[in-house]
């Protein structure tokens, strides 16, 4: 196994058609199926980053900026920001196209977590990311912010042991 990879091999783009079965009953996309693409999309790149079976560990917040309607097709793309000891942070954008009028619009963005796991499902190490492009490298500087956050707001570690989110709030008071 690689002991590093570059973010671009874990990029993975999906596209869907949004069916009468993936609607509610005001023709827009159902959040919930739109949560499991997601997961789908994010699961595929963090296998790619890792090569291993990988499990969700958290889902960020998603936020629902505009509403696919049915007959829309919708593209997702995903990338690994960061890996960490077992867990990488994947960025997932969803784009909303309306073909025949010819529009296509960002809905969705978020970050989900994933954790490598051997075949006994324990944790197991992945290599370390290169990012290379400046959103790559603006993602991967984020990301130890943001786990730490994740990691706060699950009670794993205390508030006072954040270091890269105090860092973060000296930053924004100077």
């Amino acid at each position: 196994m690689k002991h590093e990879k570059f973010a671009k091999e874990s990029f993975v783009t999906s596209a869907e058609m949004v069916l009468p079965n993936d609607t509610n009953p005001l023709h827009n996309l159902m959040g919930g199926r739109l949560l499991h693409l997601m997961d789908v999309v994010a699961a595929i790149s963090a296998q790619k980053h890792s090569n291993r079976v990988v499990v969700t560990a958290s889902v960020d917040n998603v936020s629902f900026k505009h509403s696919p309607k049915l007959g829309d097709t919708i593209t997702l793309e995903a990338h690994v920001t960061r890996a960490f000891n077992s867990s990488m942070e994947v960025f997932i954008r969803v784009y909303t196209e309306n073909i025949p009028n010819g529009t296509k619009i960002e809905t969705n963005t978020a970050f989900f977590t994933f954790v490598a796991v051997d075949q006994t499902g324990r944790p197991i190490i992945v290599p370390k990311l290169i990012p290379e492009s400046e959103e790559e490298k603006k993602l991967f500087d984020g990301a130890l912010q943001r786990r730490e956050f994740r990691l706060v707001m699950a009670g794993r570690i205390k508030l006072k042991d954040a270091t890269s989110l105090h860092e973060f709030v000296e930053d924004i008071n100077n």
